[in-house]
């Protein structure tokens, strides 16, 4: 066969491909046998950021000689010169900063052990949305359904459950699951999972802590440069084997056997990633082209739910020192005066004011009495949950807490005293109130503050030279 004329006649960049098969479904090389002018250009005059690891086309080398190995590219070479199937992929590797267009035509007849395929390939330096959607109905349909599940749900973490279930319905697989990553605190966490019925397969629970990280960081050179991992065989997962060690022995000791993964991601930023474990091998084409298109938008939807949520957090907590902010606490004591449904129960005040914040900033410096305001917050955190404790002003912490009764207050102020010890410095005024009718909140943070002064004074009293600096440091 004349394969340099089939290349000639096409304006695209075109290439013939060769697969040789082995016995047993090995697969052997891959080889680049010839291309025309457009393709070869690809290679010795590449565009800006397209650059090969070669500058010289040599006929009938190994695919290797030109780019990084990707197993997708293989899949798809080997499905249409051994399999004679017609299949395209609009992709986006990461190694490259384009979008590839490429279209995968088999051809005939064989030649002993060796297989042809045509390779046809153009380049988007921006995403093209006809591409992107000029998919096949059922794939459409499975991404579409996606789609409306996310942008249709006030509860994203329930819906992201159901998500992750028709991923594991899409692929077939005995575990999926997305995993979210922390770049800033270089912690992992569990989005969601799905796990089949009788699966011997454990939740990622068993797994994931806080050496995990590195792990999940090393998922990114075994990507090596394209848009997914798909590692469908035994063959496949020597790749694997090869490129991380650790992670493979992980995955086989766990009783995988092949993993698809991809990457999410929103903005160029990694926010984790999503994966199938001992998925159905013969649907890998469908997978790919479905999760590709799936994951692009996970990605979208999991970066905006992120940045809701992180503003979430910048609106309700205090950044030094981590427990709730001014602006949250007046919310909560506006919906417990406002409730007028619910049952009547007790709510407990405390304010907290650390003795001697100024003298340690006018003395040690603000860095020293940040110190002493994370060690104060600390310490309310031994004796109480985090989302009642309120900064509500410069050294001053206050608590609110409902169905509490004062006995049990009094004990959890002597707490707070107790749980002083253990920090640097750490000194409180407190006062606390109880009111039986949690709507009458307002009442108690007066008491509690009223109370909290007198303790002070009595502090001030008790200690005279810290009265002395305090003044000293007014000056």
């Amino acid at each position: 066969m004349d394969f340099q004329t089939i290349c000639d006649s096409m304006s695209a960049m075109t290439c013939v491909v060769s697969v040789e098969k082995l016995d047993n479904n090995k697969v052997g090389k891959y080889r680049i046998v010839t291309g025309n002018r457009a393709y070869i250009d690809s290679i010795e005059n590449p565009a800006p950021g397209t650059e090969m690891l070669t500058v010289k086309f040599i006929p009938n080398m190994e695919y290797t000689n030109y780019l990084t190995r990707d197993l997708n590219f293989e899949d798809f070479c080997y499905r249409a010169a051994v399999e004679k199937k017609c299949l395209h992929s609009y992709v986006h590797p990461d190694r490259i900063p384009v979008w590839f267009n490429m279209s995968f035509l088999p051809l005939c007849p064989d030649e002993g052990n060796l297989c042809y395929c045509l390779y046809i390939m153009e380049i988007n330096f921006e995403p093209n949305s006809e591409n992107m959607s000029s998919i096949s109905g059922d794939v459409a349909s499975k991404v579409l359904e996606t789609c409306i599940k996310l942008r249709g749900t006030d509860d994203f973490k329930e819906t992201i459950k159901d998500v992750i279930a028709d991923v594991g319905e899409i692929c077939d697989a005995e575990h999926c699951c997305i995993l979210q990553m922390d770049e800033y605190e270089r912690k992992c966490s569990v989005l969601c999972e799905h796990l089949s019925e009788n699966t011997k397969l454990l939740p990622m629970g068993n797994y994931v802590d806080d050496k995990f990280y590195d792990i999940a960081e090393s998922w990114d050179e075994t990507i090596a440069g394209s848009n997914c991992l798909i590692a469908k065989n035994e063959q496949d997962m020597e790749v694997v084997k090869e490129r991380n060690p650790i992670w493979y022995e992980s995955i086989t000791s766990a009783g995988g056997r092949n993993i698809v993964l991809f990457p999410l991601k929103s903005r160029n930023q990694l926010l984790g990633y999503i994966w199938a474990i001992n998925f159905n091998a013969e649907n890998a084409v469908k997978i790919k082209e479905t999760l590709e298109l799936t994951t692009f938008i996970l990605g979208s939807e999991l970066g905006n739910y992120l940045l809701l949520d992180r503003l979430k957090i910048l609106s309700s907590k205090d950044m030094l020192t981590g427990v709730m902010n001014r602006n949250e606490m007046n919310n909560y004591v506006d919906s417990l005066c406002a409730d007028t449904e619910g049952p009547v129960r007790t709510a407990g005040v405390i304010f907290a004011d650390i003795n001697g914040l100024k003298v340690v900033n006018d003395k040690e410096g603000h860095n020293a009495g940040d110190i002493l305001l994370k060690d104060a917050a600390n310490a309310l955190r031994e004796v109480f949950e985090e989302k009642n404790i309120y900064r509500a002003g410069g050294d001053e912490f206050s608590i609110i807490v409902t169905g509490i009764t004062k006995d049990e207050l009094e004990d959890r102020i002597e707490a707070i005293r107790k749980a002083c010890n253990n920090y640097d410095k750490v000194s409180f005024a407190l006062g606390g109130s109880v009111v039986d009718d949690s709507r009458n909140v307002r009442q108690a943070l007066r008491s509690a503050d009223e109370n909290m002064y007198a303790d002070k004074e009595k502090y001030y009293n008790e200690h005279p030279d810290k009265r002395q600096e305090q003044l000293l440091s007014r000056r």
